[in-house]
């Protein structure tokens, strides 16, 4: 429960400080949470200024990659959100992409990647539009 507010407050503080309502933003911090607990470390952890563990520096480039590719934020936006430069994300996409040749690696990040798009999916309002143009 605290981290699901930990969470809410972050995502609103973000917002804020961006001037957005933009619904991948919050998608996106909702998918960092579904990340952080399928990797078994905390989404507060996502967000340190440091590298963390290895399994906390995984666990944030799935994250990443997965909010760039089925949220459409671009690079800057996604690093932003973590408190990251656009390079960083862009290593991160590129990692988790040469991991996909790994079968179990590609069936966690598949399985993930259709738990965003359920949720994406079940959004009302303008993401529908965003997912036939993308």
């Amino acid at each position: 429960m605290g981290n699901r507010t930990f969470e809410r407050g972050r995502c609103r503080d973000y917002c804020r400080a961006t001037r957005t309502r933009d619904w991948r933003v919050a998608v996106g911090f909702e998918l960092s949470r579904l990340v952080a607990v399928a990797y078994r470390v905390s989404p507060a952890q996502l967000s340190l200024e440091t590298r963390g563990q290895a399994r906390t520096a995984l666990a944030r480039q799935v994250a990443m990659y997965l909010i760039h590719v089925t949220c459409g934020l671009n690079l800057t936006e996604v690093g932003r959100m973590f408190g990251r430069d656009r390079t960083t994300v862009a290593y991160a996409c590129q990692a988790v992409e040469m991991r996909r040749d790994e079968p179990k690696f590609d069936h966690a990040l598949a399985v993930l990647e259709a738990v965003a798009s359920l949720l994406i999916s079940r959004l009302p309002g303008p993401q529908s539009s965003h997912r036939e143009a993308a």
